[in-house]
């Protein structure tokens, strides 16, 4: 391919394509692509579970501690076996329909969280919920790359990691009426599960519908627009969302070391999670009621998500230095563990605060998704790597449960969480040095005239791009930093 006619993918992210990357001779305006991108966001971006503990989930089903942290860590263990059967499905499926099946199965089974009247039932039913939930955040990455530009992905990222603290804040506002109504003949925990299931039953009924398998089935768009959004998608070199599943691809994300620092990063933003539960359990033990308890607690999820979009604008301002903001972002929750270890019960309102930043998991989290969704191509990779991260997560969130199981203070589990934060505080400058050391490599072999005929984009049999080439292949792709 004639280097003058391939376009340069080497400039800054918001670089428009010429459009001879689809072997036409047009480009667009930025107003087309404002509409485009508004249009996107209008359909794409859509649709989470917490206190039942402090509302007496305990007792009803006369669990001891030991056994909460079993039926949070059982959930976990049915997510984390079902995520290999549904690397393959996501890659042989038309993934909207996959996964707006499986939320509808979700919702249906959340409602029957509402019956069981032992541990034993209950927990076999979270087992259920958590196998049925193992495509649904991967998924919710993969269309995020196939929807949007690098640029776009942490943003768009956040705002559906920030349904995570926006689903805390509205729980325990729900919890508290239901609380409040004493005419309600069956536990208020019952109650929530039941209020929950039927809404992501609903959702799940809407994304199926309404949900497009990939841009070219985008019925929201017409045919100038579609034509705008490929070219969009084209400057990142990504073809979309496909049915095929290569073997190649999984040799390559197996033997490709930043894959497996992504599934490390699951695995350590993860081990500290239960915080984000017992924290409510720690505020109780201080002597409020359980109302009060909801109270305290709700505003937790509003620090996640100012923390969140703090963190999403401080991408904004250094859109090459995302994992320089992590990094800031591991600070703040690190801090808030260190006073849950130090404070005692006396310090009330200290506990209560530390609390809430012990509970600023999901900022760092959107961001370590967002590099993900940025950093992989190639279907079957992409979908292999998203997996290994919510299994690195799975696994995180199976153990760390079991450390939190000495009440009142649950001093094992702030001390892990401690540590975790430390080795991904190093794990991150690891994945970083990776991404600029292959970075440097292509960029000093094109400023020495190597053969550049290795980094030039595949030709099909109709001799327009191959899209299905992975970071790996395709030597004109740079990691995002």
């Amino acid at each position: 391919m004639n280097d003058s006619k391939s376009p340069d993918f080497v400039k800054e992210e918001g670089d428009r394509p010429s459009g001879d990357i689809l072997g036409e001779c047009e480009t667009y305006t930025p107003e087309e692509e404002k509409t485009v991108l508004r249009k996107i966001d209008m359909v794409i971006l859509p649709f989470s579970l917490s206190y039942a503990a402090v509302f007496g989930l305990m007792e009803d089903l006369n669990m001891t501690s030991s056994q909460y942290s079993w039926s949070s860590s059982i959930f976990y263990v049915g997510q984390l076996i079902s995520e290999w059967p549904f690397i393959y499905l996501m890659s042989r499926l038309p993934l909207t329909k996959f996964v707006g099946v499986t939320v509808i199965i979700w919702g249906i089974i959340c409602m029957c969280l509402a019956a069981p009247k032992s541990f034993a039932g209950f927990a076999a039913v979270r087992f259920l919920l958590g196998f049925s939930e193992g495509a649904v955040s991967p998924a919710f990455v993969t269309i995020t790359s196939i929807w949007y530009r690098k640029k776009e992905h942490a943003a768009r990222t956040a705002l559906w990691i920030t349904m995570n603290g926006v689903a805390q804040v509205i729980g325990c506002l729900i919890m508290y009426g239901i609380g409040k109504n004493t005419s309600i003949s069956i536990q208020p925990w019952r109650v929530l599960f039941l209020i929950c299931g039927a809404m992501t039953l609903l959702a799940g009924i809407g994304f199926f519908i309404l949900m497009p398998n990939g841009p070219k089935d985008a019925w929201f768009l017409n045919d100038r627009e579609k034509k705008v959004l490929s070219m969009r998608l084209a400057a990142d070199r990504d073809g979309g969302d496909k049915t095929a599943f290569s073997v190649s691809q999984l040799k390559e994300t197996l033997m490709d070391p930043k894959a497996w620092m992504v599934f490390w990063f699951g695995v350590l933003v993860t081990m500290q999670s239960p915080v984000l539960t017992f924290a409510s359990l720690v505020i109780e033990s201080i002597g409020y009621s359980k109302l009060q308890t909801l109270l305290y607690t709700a505003p937790s999820g509003a620090v996640q998500i100012a923390l969140l979009w703090i963190g999403t604008a401080l991408v904004y301002l250094f859109p090459r230095q995302r994992n320089l903001v992590i990094l800031v972002l591991i600070v703040p929750p690190f801090i808030g563990n260190i006073f849950l270890l130090k404070l005692t019960v006396t310090a009330e309102w200290g506990l209560i605060v530390a609390s809430w930043l012990a509970s600023c998991i999901t900022a760092t989290m959107s961001i370590l998704l967002s590099l993900s969704a940025s950093n992989v191509k190639g279907n079957t990779k992409r979908a292999i790597v998203n997996t290994m991260f919510f299994i690195g997560y799975c696994a995180g969130c199976i153990g760390g449960p079991q450390l939190w199981t000495k009440s009142p203070r649950y001093t094992e589990g702030v001390i892990t969480a401690i540590v975790t934060w430390c080795l991904l505080f190093v794990a991150v400058i690891i994945y970083r040095t990776l991404c600029a050391r292959d970075n440097n490599a292509r960029d000093t072999q094109t400023s020495y005239g190597a053969d550049l005929r290795d980094g030039e984009v595949e030709l099909d049999e109709n001799g327009l791009p191959k899209t299905d080439l992975t970071d790996k292949e395709d030597k004109n792709f740079r990691y995002a930093l």
